[in-house]
C-alpha cells in the first residue's frame, strides 16, 4: 500500500511539473510608464560582422500569455555569449527585463513560452555580443491584445 501511495505521489508530481507557469515579463506599473521622447536610436552603420538578433514570434497582436521567441546568429566562426544578452523595455525610465528573461536565454536565442504582459504595445531592445566582443542589437514592438 505504501508503494502505491508513493507511486501516486510521483505520478502527481510529474503531472504538475509538466504544466508551465506564466512568467511576468512586464508588470502593470511598468506598462504605465511614459514612452521615450524622440526617436529610438539603432546603430546600423556599414557592413557589420557582429551577431544578428531576429524577432521570430509572436506575429501580430496576440493575447497574453504569449510565446516570445528570438533567434541569434553569429558570423565568422564566433559564438554568441549568452551572458551578454540584455533585454530592455524602452520607457522613461527604461526597464531592464534581463533578470526575467535570463532563464530562457540560450546560445541560439530566447525561447520564452508563457510571457505575461498587460494589453498594449511594448518596444523592446535586445543587445548581444559574440565571443569576439562584437555587438548586435534589435529593436522590436510586441503588440498584446486584450483577452
Amino acid at each position: 500500500m505504501t508503494r502505491n501511495i508513493l507511486l501516486g505521489l510521483v505520478a502527481a508530481g510529474l503531472l504538475f511539473s509538466g504544466t508551465s507557469r506564466a512568467t511576468q515579463l512586464i508588470t502593470e506599473d511598468e506598462a504605465k510608464l511614459p514612452p521615450p521622447k524622440g526617436a529610438i536610436a539603432a546603430d546600423r552603420r556599414g557592413i557589420l560582422r557582429g551577431p544578428k538578433v531576429e524577432f521570430v514570434s509572436p506575429g501580430d497582436a496576440v493575447a497574453s500569455p504569449l510565446k516570445l521567441q528570438l533567434k541569434f546568429e553569429s558570423f565568422g566562426g564566433a559564438k554568441i555569449d549568452p551572458d551578454s544578452v540584455k533585454v530592455i523595455f524602452l520607457r522613461t525610465p527604461n526597464v531592464d527585463l534581463t533578470p526575467r528573461v535570463k532563464p530562457f536565454v540560450q546560445a541560439d536565442g530566447i525561447n520564452m513560452q508563457n510571457a505575461e504582459l498587460p494589453p498594449g504595445d511594448y518596444t523592446m531592445r535586445v543587445d548581444i555580443k559574440d565571443s569576439d566582443g562584437r555587438p548586435g542589437t534589435a529593436i522590436f514592438t510586441l503588440k498584446v491584445a486584450p483577452k
